[in-house]
């Protein structure tokens, strides 16, 4: 089992490393890794977690997703030790790439997800039906108007609006989930859809 630092690590590796590993290099430690050494993988985590995290979160962006991406690296180098080559490249150079394979295909998932997500919400609001969003499909040039004119709105009547009509949520459903009492969702739903007739009155007509 991995040592609970690795996998529940505290908010700052421990400055003191476990007795005679310090005097170790980076090698010796996966060597004794691969004998499974917990404490030599509390090490190695204490000499390089910081940086790569660092690493991690300036491919991503975010610390939530960097520190999920910095257990899974000491997670497979604990895995993979016996793999580790030497003679290849430093531990140093081994760990930065696992993190930054590891940062990468996060990334790439976060934007085949979106990208998805963009698609599926396009599609709803072409087709969607519901009496709380678009009855007809609009052209290119009315989508983007309504885009932009969504864009004026104040967030949270956005939010409801984006809610309804990308992803198909009833006003309940949006009270719900984002714990909005329901006569707020339905009071921001209306001043919206106000606000986007006047806006699109020359466009939209009777669609809203």
């Amino acid at each position: 089992m991995l040592s609970y630092a690795i996998v529940n690590p505290p908010e700052a590796p421990s400055p003191t490393p476990p007795q005679g590993l310090s005097e170790l290099d980076d090698a010796q430690l996966i060597d004794r890794m691969v004998e499974r050494d917990e404490a030599a993988l509390s090490e190695l985590y204490r000499r390089y977690a910081p940086m790569l995290l660092g690493l991690s979160r300036k491919i991503l962006g975010t610390t939530e997703d960097a520190e999920e991406v910095l257990q899974e690296v000491f997670v497979q180098a604990w895995a993979q030790s016996h793999r580790y080559d030497r003679r290849r490249a430093s531990a140093s150079t081994w760990l930065v790439l696992i993190t930054r394979s590891r940062s990468i295909d996060l990334l790439r998932n976060r934007k085949v997800r979106q990208r998805t997500a963009d698609n599926a919400g396009r599609e709803q609001f072409q087709h969607h039906t519901s009496p709380e969003g678009v009855s007809n499909v609009l052209s290119d040039e009315r989508r983007e108007s309504m885009r932009a004119a969504m864009e004026k709105l104040p967030e949270e009547q956005r939010q409801v609006l984006e809610l309804s009509f990308y992803r198909g949520f009833t006003q309940r459903q949006i009270s719900e989930q984002y714990d909005i009492p329901l006569g707020t969702v339905k009071t921001r739903t209306l001043l919206a859809m106000k606000k986007l007739r006047a806006a699109l009155a020359d466009q939209v007509g009777d669609l809203l």
